[in-house]
């Protein structure tokens, strides 16, 4: 977590650009408060006087309609401006702090704890723009009609004002325990979200084993639903009570103002203006009573998103939007010259460490890259694709260094299906829609998949062919460089054999480069080279064709 002062100075930077429409929203709020504040100065006054509201004070009255009218109006539409375009910048600018964000920055995030914020709290923020005009202007109105009082008989105001402290103490104390409770309930969320992805990716694996699936039901999802509604409850009641209180406050007052008339000699303007104050001050304090829950829910969202915009204040540099991709060739070669990757260690135990490596994958070649699981292949991949930068040694692309100014170009190099990988609907820019049908064909999916718009009509595919549709892609795109993270591991026998037996190799003759990671050792043969990986090490690299058998040896 940022600390706190890191907090304020997020929270400062995203509402400066809006400081003049707050001020505009805070200014009319206090004057359609005022207005409102001299028109109940006015029926006190026309109740206490012979000729009623006639002549000056009708024409007063209805002017001070008119600019409570007004000043309410341009309220609530500044406030509305402010909360639209607030949260259309919030999502904007996460949008693009993740997209700039160093990819294992990302990845130590984890996604339970991304989408909440980007759903649940922006959303909080846009629901309490609405009522923040309306807060403001019921603060307005109760402290106006404090001052009125207080201008009416100052002695009375004092022991009014005792009472109004209790019970301003009494919700300032609320609102602080039910702070703490939304903390804890958006804690909860958290791991609620997680247990939502996990029934949601693992529910192949929770219907074969129901140990796991009863405890995922009652322990990671019932008894956090239960907390989230335990501490919510807990938190708004908290708000409810402190409410109730006030309002029952409201009706002492008044019985204490009365009694207070029976035994002091009390002018009537004095005694029906605090009365008919005090009545019409229940209704503003109440709505301002109503929105503390939702502004410490919203106070809890912001730090939320100012925390996370904090995590991600730091992008990758020379990272390129605007610019057009500029896509490089391959000539030669890529090289990794002593490169060390190291990850953080984990709590009571030791960082992994890749390196270093040395390896150079040729255009032309098919280079398999095998080991066992936690043997650090898919570490060397990032590394290669530059996905991640090395904390020591470095990238070359024939014979030139790969610097943090061109690794965003370099990466064009590169059309990658991961074993985890992410399956878009459109089409590359550069792709034609036709073009995609001979391999749509192929791939026997043309059946289940056609090309409409630029973008395929489905991805609603079992995985095997889902990573045959991302294949679709590699072809279209035809970058020099192809990744296949266990592309066969979901196929069945045929097309697994089609993958090596034909689809690799004629990506290799027509000179792209191919970085496969398998555990189909039948097929070893195949490749130019293997290259084995033991914790975190190149173990052994072998040439399997002749021709690269003289080179390596």
């Amino acid at each position: 977590m940022t600390s706190p002062s890191g907090h304020a100075a997020e929270i400062r930077r995203m509402l400066a650009p809006f400081l003049p429409w707050i001020a505009l929203s805070s200014l009319a709020g206090v004057g359609a408060g005022a207005a409102t504040v001299a028109l109940l100065a006015t029926i006190n006054q026309v109740l206490n006087r012979p000729g009623g509201m006639a002549g000056g004070l009708l024409l007063t009255f209805v002017a001070l309609c008119a600019a409570a009218l007004v000043g309410r109006a341009v309220s609530d539409i500044s406030t509305n401006l402010v909360g639209q375009r607030l949260v259309a910048q919030v999502r904007k600018s996460l949008a693009q702090k993740i997209l700039s964000a160093p990819i294992d920055a990302l990845e130590r995030y984890r996604t339970h704890r991304l989408m909440p914020v980007l759903t649940q709290d922006v959303d909080m923020i846009s629901d309490v723009a609405f009522m923040l005009a309306s807060t403001v202007i019921a603060l307005a109105i109760a402290l106006g009609c404090l001052a009125y009082l207080a201008f009416l008989s100052p002695q009375l105001f004092g022991l009014l004002a005792v009472a109004l402290a209790i019970g301003a103490a009494i919700q300032t104390l609320a609102q602080a325990r039910g702070v703490i409770g939304f903390w804890k309930a958006r804690d909860h969320e958290e791991r609620l979200h997680k247990a939502y992805r996990a029934i949601s990716e693992g529910a192949k694996e929770l219907r074969l084993h129901r140990t796991r699936r009863q405890r995922m039901r009652q322990e990671q999802i019932e008894r956090v639903v239960d907390s989230i509604r335990e501490v919510n409850s807990r938190a708004i009641n908290t708000y409810v009570l402190a409410t109730a209180f006030g309002s029952a406050l409201y009706f002492l007052l008044i019985a204490l103002i009365l009694g207070w008339a029976a035994l002091r000699s009390m002018e009537p303007a004095v005694l029906s203006g605090f009365v008919l104050v005090l009545l019409f001050l229940k209704g503003p304090m109440d709505q301002i009573a109503n929105a503390l829950p939702g502004i410490g829910r919203a106070k809890v969202a912001i730090q939320r998103i100012a925390d996370l915009s904090a995590r991600f204040a730091t992008p990758e540099p020379h990272l390129h939007f605007a610019r057009p991709a500029n896509e490089p060739g391959l000539h030669e070669a890529i090289e990794l010259r002593g490169v060390r990757y190291a990850f953080d260690a984990p709590e009571g135990g030791e960082a992994f460490v890749l390196g270093p490596i040395d390896l150079r994958l040729a255009r032309g070649e098919m280079v398999f890259v095998v080991g066992d699981n936690g043997s650090g292949k898919t570490t060397l991949i990032k590394l290669l694709l530059g996905l991640y930068a090395p904390h020591s040694g470095e990238l070359r692309l024939d014979g030139r260094p790969v610097t943090p100014e061109s690794r965003d170009d370099y990466r064009q190099l590169f059309t990658t299906v991961f074993a985890d990988f992410y399956l878009f609907e459109d089409l590359a820019a550069s792709a034609l829609p036709q073009a995609a049908l001979p391999y749509l064909q192929r791939l026997e999916i043309a059946h289940k998949v056609s090309v409409k718009d630029d973008a395929f009509s489905t991805v609603d595919l079992s995985t095997g062919q889902r990573k045959r549709l991302a294949l679709v892609h590699a072809y279209l795109e035809g970058r020099p460089v192809l990744v296949f993270d266990e592309w066969a591991a979901d196929q069945d026998p045929s097309f697994r054999h089609l993958f090596y037996t034909e689809l690799l190799p004629e990506l290799r003759a027509k000179g792209h480069l191919l970085v496969v990671i398998s555990h189909d050792d039948r097929y070893f043969h195949l490749a130019d080279r293997v290259v084995r990986m033991h914790a975190g090490q190149i173990e052994k690299e072998q040439a399997t064709r002749p021709v690269l058998d003289s080179l390596v040896a």
